[in-house]
């Protein structure tokens, strides 16, 4: 086990596990982190995982953590770790199994004090349109053909259908499609899990959430993502669902016979990988662009449902409804993307478990409108607790690959959760606080009690202060739809 005397601090909230600790390691382990959060990190195996990856072929730098980091399959979630082209690897265990899980911010006309008398209605709306819970379908049933083609096209195949707008593309990450994504790459088993999901929340930690701007704390930046306070905003997390799942499952099976052909020595058999340059990372990263439209796809049907439901809800009472997309993130990604490391520009696959894409300002990447502020990066927070809207910045850029938190963090397993409370009894106790609660089950709602992850608000604290984020505005939830 890892303990505190095995790191040394760099900076402030900065914390490093030197190549000397192992024998194989390539490159050092660093963590972004108080004291308090990295005692959490120390509770469990994430630190040796994230060592563990920092032994892998082609590895630069460093590998990273965010402060929300937790334990995960073979890479922890809240990890960070680029690899060099075309010598590096690429690890479906270090992108994760909900391929592009990520959150889209859609900002209202509304006010929380005009919505307020109708968020009963409005709770018991969005539930019945967006379908949660494991294994749950939705109205949208794919055939063959439907399907390639939201695999190859993920939200423009929606814009095609009226599901979504231009300005909705252009404010998403990649524009909401990945190029190179190959339908053939994909299982039949993959295919059948995703036939009737797109356009829904399923479980875990996925939500849906109408939220309130309670404070703006950088007003240039919000105005120009068009953020005020007394805001109504929606925030929607989710994936790829049984589509991702089923691909990592898939891959993470084949690449074990992948890293015995090409001599692959690995501390942790979770981490199985191929060379970047070999047919079989081609093949896994061409079904990852798939489940990764899959999820933009997702989110953004997700999208349109809910604009319905606030036109149901509020356009026949004279009250605005209109929802702008603010922006669309993914946290479970493996990018290919150039920066400078050591002094020189290099191109390395970024895997991101659990972490944001965080480009800073002048970014191409980002949109034209945000260009010079920054990327929104959006962070939400254990139910019944507040969710953050950043920036990213050109500190990132420099010092962690444009990289920055993803949300509060696990400290206990879904289990241990259960253990210390009954769903029924959340949700009366969400409801005392004032919070509309709709969720798939009862013994899902408790898993994600906000006792089980840590504080979001020291999470974005060590962000802003390290540089990787600034603070833009701070949200706070009346009313969830959990899976």
């Amino acid at each position: 086990m890892i303990t505190k005397h095995d790191l040394r601090p760099l900076a402030a909230d900065l914390w490093e596990i030197p190549v000397g600790f192992r024998r194989d390691m390539r490159v050092p382990a660093r963590i972004y982190a108080s004291e308090e959060l990295l005692d959490h990190a120390l509770e469990d195996l994430s630190l040796q995982q994230l060592v563990n990856a920092a032994t892998l072929p082609g590895v630069v730098a460093y590998t990273l953590a965010m402060p929300d980091i937790h334990q995960g399959y073979g890479f922890p979630v809240g990890g960070v770790a680029a690899m060099a082209l075309p010598d590096g690897v690429i690890s479906p265990g270090a992108i994760g199994y909900d391929i592009n899980c990520g959150v889209r911010l859609l900002a209202a006309e509304l006010d929380a004090e005009q919505a307020a008398p109708y968020l009963d209605e409005l709770a018991d709306t969005l539930d019945r349109a967006c379908p949660s819970g494991t294994g749950r379908g939705g109205r949208i049933r794919l055939n063959d053909a439907d399907l390639d083609e939201v695999l190859a096209e993920g939200a423009r195949w929606c814009l095609r259908h009226d599901l979504a707008t231009e300005h909705d593309l252009a404010h998403t990450e990649e524009g909401g499609c990945m190029a190179g994504a190959n339908p053939a790459r994909v299982s039949p088993r993959a295919r059948d899990r995703a036939r009737d999901q797109l356009g829904t929340l399923g479980a875990g930690n996925h939500f849906l959430e109408v939220d309130q701007v309670v404070q703006v704390h950088d007003p240039a930046i919000a105005a120009a993502y068009g953020l005020r306070e007394g805001q109504i905003v929606v925030l929607i997390h989710c994936g790829s669902r049984g589509l991702g799942h089923q691909i990592c499952t898939d891959y993470v099976r084949d690449f074990q016979q992948v890293v015995q052909r090409y001599g692959i020595s690995l501390p942790d058999r979770e981490l199985v990988c191929a060379p970047l340059s070999a047919p079989e990372a081609r093949a896994y990263i061409e079904a990852m662009h798939c489940a990764a439209n899959f999820a933009f796809a997702n989110r953004q049907t997700l999208a349109a449902l809910v604009r319905q439901s606030f036109t149901h809800v509020f356009a026949r009472r004279g009250l605005p409804a209109g929802l702008r997309q603010v922006y669309d993130v993914a946290h479970n990604m493996g990018k290919m993307e150039e920066h400078r490391i050591d002094g020189k520009r290099m191109q390395v696959c970024v895997h991101r478990k659990g972490a944001t894409r965080a480009f800073g300002p002048g970014s191409p990447e980002i949109p034209a409108d945000y260009r010079p502020y920054g990327q929104p990066v959006l962070v939400p927070g254990s139910m019944g607790t507040a969710s953050y809207v950043l920036a990213g910045t050109e500190h990132a850029m420099a010092v962690s690959f444009g990289s920055t938190c993803h949300g509060a963090g696990r400290m206990l397993s879904r289990t241990a959760a259960k253990r210390q409370i009954h769903g029924e009894q959340l949700r009366k106790q969400l409801t005392r606080q004032g919070i509309h609660v709709r969720a798939g089950s009862m013994a899902g709602l408790a898993e994600e009690a906000p006792f089980a992850y840590k504080s979001v608000d020291e999470v974005v604290a060590v962000v802003d202060r390290a540089g990787l984020a600034r603070i833009v505005a701070r949200l706070e939830p009346l009313l969830v739809v959990k899976g």
